[in-house]
């Protein structure tokens, strides 16, 4: 049994015209790209990791049309919420919603073949930044801000705050005896350099195993970014940084070696 993760397929199988491929040539055919190497790699005993911004539907009856699409493919998924994932609803409406291959993060954890998965959306944060490694391009779909920077920024720091609760909250449940503990956050927890952050923290107090994240588009693949350090993993799971294709995380079988 494998785990693997790919994040931020933004599906739009509910609306053709949300569809990712208005961002250039890199995301042509991109969900028939997903979906071939996908079936390619993933088996039915699999795990896969889908940390955030899955579908641009607006209300879950929508996402159930992205989300099935989801489920036909091979393994278990575990999903948390991104920042477009408007359509997110309660825990207890969503797990009754659910296609029966997929599981959703919030507030909880799920335990998998002794692995278990917490985590939580997290959200931007004047502690990093990834501006020297992203090839910025206009997004037509980024809604017009309506507030000044200083009031932008007090609010992020309140959503940022209470984000790391929920990761406290959901961390904290993991049963002890996991043979493997992930976290899996939408945005990144940690610089690109690996600084300790409040994230990371947290993480390291919890002795998390893997972070698994997204968020980040059109990255520069020419600099090395993320990676382990102080006991954590770090993995940048976004599916246009990984030309579409899974990233792989371990093997279970690797555990009692």
């Amino acid at each position: 049994m494998h785990i693997w993760a790919l994040s931020d397929p933004h599906l739009s199988f509910h609306n053709a015209a949300k569809s990712m491929e208005v961002f250039g040539p890199l995301w042509d055919n991109y969900t028939q790209k997903m979906q071939d190497n996908w079936k390619r790699l993933i088996r039915d005993d699999d795990l896969v990791l889908i940390p955030g911004d899955i579908s641009w539907a607006m209300r879950l009856e929508e996402a159930l049309i992205d989300l099935t699409w989801l489920d036909k493919l091979p393994g278990t998924k575990v999903l948390i919420k991104g920042n477009h994932d408007y359509w997110w609803d309660s825990l207890s409406k969503l797990s009754k919603s659910m296609p029966s291959s997929l599981h959703c993060i919030h507030n909880n954890v799920f335990v998998w073949n002794g692995v278990a998965i917490g985590g939580t959306r997290l959200w931007d944060t004047p502690e990093y930044s990834f501006e020297d490694y992203i090839h910025f391009q206009k997004n037509e779909r980024q809604r017009v801000k309506t507030i000044s920077q200083e009031e932008e920024k007090t609010a992020a720091e309140k959503i940022f705050a209470r984000e790391l609760q929920r990761l406290e909250l959901s961390l904290s449940q993991m049963p002890k005896d996991a043979i493997l503990r992930i976290a899996l956050t939408h945005y990144p927890p940690i610089d690109a350099t690996l600084q300790p952050s409040r994230t990371s923290q947290i993480l390291e107090n919890h002795k998390i195993d893997f972070c698994v994240f997204g968020h980040l588009h059109s990255i520069d693949k020419t600099k090395p970014m993320f990676g382990k350090i102080r006991g954590v993993e770090y993995i940048l799971a976004s599916c246009d940084y990984l030309d579409f294709v899974p990233k792989h995380v371990i093997d279970l079988e690797s555990l009692k070696k």
